[in-house]
């Protein structure tokens, strides 16, 4: 039998976290490896990662399929993996170039392609969970000035849901968390742009508040907690879902 430490639920697995510099993939990695989890984190940007107290940090394009199998490599058995990837473009279909496009498929889908691509076969021996960040900008609600965005999120939770059903002979589950409007450096630059037009930073906020019910933003603790959750065996027949995670948006 089995006996899981309810402090540290996640002891003696091994967990993967992408984007992990900042923000809501930041804030998973510390969860997972605050319940025991042995993290290893890759991002983008050295800077952020400087300080993640993890066992591990890599500078990782997460589209570069050789960079990403470099990454793994070292890691024969993987229990946990959060793809956190994304890249947020700001317009209309019209205002969307195609280069615009392109960059948002790659950084936000085509991530996800490669990322779940490398790490599935070393979870297919022992079973795991992937967890996919997505939004509740996708297939689940449209939002104004999000087309590129919600499209490719929108392509995250399709390659969730089949990989859901690819796999669930091998007991690796596949869940897509879908966060609101969330405080966080990308959300901050996003503001900063558009208080740009309306003259002030609490203009800007107000924005983004106000399609909010909560009457607040979320935070980037309450996304990772629900990642842990699913990552641990108290999730155990929950697979292939969306979970909203958003203030009521949603509702």
């Amino acid at each position: 039998m089995t006996i899981i430490d309810r402090n540290q639920p996640l002891k003696g697995r091994v967990a993967l976290v992408t984007a992990a510099g900042q923000g809501i993939g930041r804030a998973i990695a510390e969860k997972l490896a605050a319940d025991g989890a042995e993290v290893h984190a890759c991002d983008l940007n050295a800077t952020t990662l400087a300080d993640l107290s993890v066992a591990s940090t890599r500078v990782v394009d997460a589209t570069d399929a050789r960079a990403v199998g470099e990454w793994m490599a070292p890691f024969s058995r993987i229990d946990i993996l959060v793809h956190a990837v994304g890249y947020v473009h700001q317009g209309t279909i019209e205002e969307c170039s195609e280069a615009d496009w392109r960059r948002s498929m790659s950084i936000t889908l085509d991530s996800a392609y490669v990322v779940l691509g490398a790490a599935i076969p070393r979870m297919k021996q022992h079973g795991g969970s992937v967890i996919t960040i997505a939004s509740v900008a996708s297939s689940t609600k449209g939002f104004a000035r999000r087309a590129a965005y919600g499209a490719a999120k929108g392509g995250v939770i399709g390659l969730t849901k089949a990989c859901a059903a690819d796999y669930l002979a091998q007991n690796i589950r596949f869940n897509a968390v879908c966060p609101g409007t969330v405080d966080s450096p990308s959300l901050r630059e996003r503001m900063a742009e558009l208080a740009q037009s309306l003259g002030s930073m609490e203009a800007a906020e107000k924005v983004f508040l106000d399609r909010q019910p909560a009457g607040r933003l979320g935070t980037p603790a309450e996304i990772a907690d629900v990642c842990a959750f699913l990552a641990s065996d108290s999730a155990s027949f929950i697979n292939g879902q969306t979970l909203n995670i958003d203030g009521g948006i949603t509702i």
